[in-house]
């Protein structure tokens, strides 16, 4: 089974680098890449890039180039402080873009062409590692306070990040099975997030996720029938 692992963010692909041993890193028009044995299956670990547009691009790109038979992103989240905990893996089984603003027509339409249900049906039970598994909401922007009470009160969003809803979105069209595991690395709530403004936390608890997420890999490529 061709697996090729996504990750996202600057922070999350130093993690990976820093992690992992004895591989030579390739360039690609859109990210680095690298190529190692996991459990004895051959995996692509390929840099998305932050954000919608270079997760949208890079997911496409891979999905071309590989053609991988599973697309994983592996990465980190930030929480809705009092709805989970730091440290929690998040399954992710839906992805609802939320920073659409329409204001012409139907503004929950514009909202729904950007949500995706992801079938895990195929991926055996019981899972390898404990995780929650639910909905992950993506916008390009850190969460702000106040947007929390709309995204728990209209979506039931517990955490949110910059990429998920974006990959997903592009698997989805292309019918490419899709494997999203994002640790919540730090909480927002009231009184702003205990991250911002101090990256080394974020840092040093992406370093801790990435870990685990590398560690469980093997693992979950076994749950995905690889």
């Amino acid at each position: 089974m061709k697996t090729v692992v996504l990750i996202s963010a600057n922070a999350e692909w130093r993690s990976i680098k820093r992690l992992l041993p004895n591989y030579e890193v390739e360039s690609s028009p859109l990210g680095e890449c690298f190529s190692l044995e996991v459990t004895g299956r051959p995996v692509v670990y390929f840099h998305g890039g932050w954000g919608k547009i270079s997760a949208a691009a890079t997911a496409q790109y891979v999905i071309d180039r590989f053609q991988p038979d599973l697309l994983v992103n592996l990465g980190t989240c930030g929480g809705f402080e009092g709805r989970v905990e730091t440290g929690t893996i998040i399954l992710v089984d839906r992805t609802i873009v939320y920073d659409i603003i329409e204001q012409m027509t139907d503004p929950d339409e514009a909202i729904a062409d950007y949500s995706t249900r992801i079938d895990l049906e195929w991926l055996s039970q019981p899972y390898p590692a404990p995780v929650s598994r639910g909905l992950l909401v993506s916008g390009d922007r850190d969460i702000v306070v106040g947007d929390i009470p709309m995204l728990v009160n209209r979506f039931g969003a517990n955490a949110a990040d910059w990429e998920s809803g974006a990959i997903a979105w592009v698997a989805n069209k292309n019918r490419v099975r899709l494997l999203i595991l994002r640790g919540v690395t730090d909480l927002v709530g009231s009184a702003g997030g205990e991250a911002y403004g101090n990256f080394e936390l974020f840092e040093r608890r992406t370093d801790q996720v990435m870990g685990q997420l590398t560690e469980q890999l093997g693992a979950w490529i076994v749950a995905a029938g690889g």
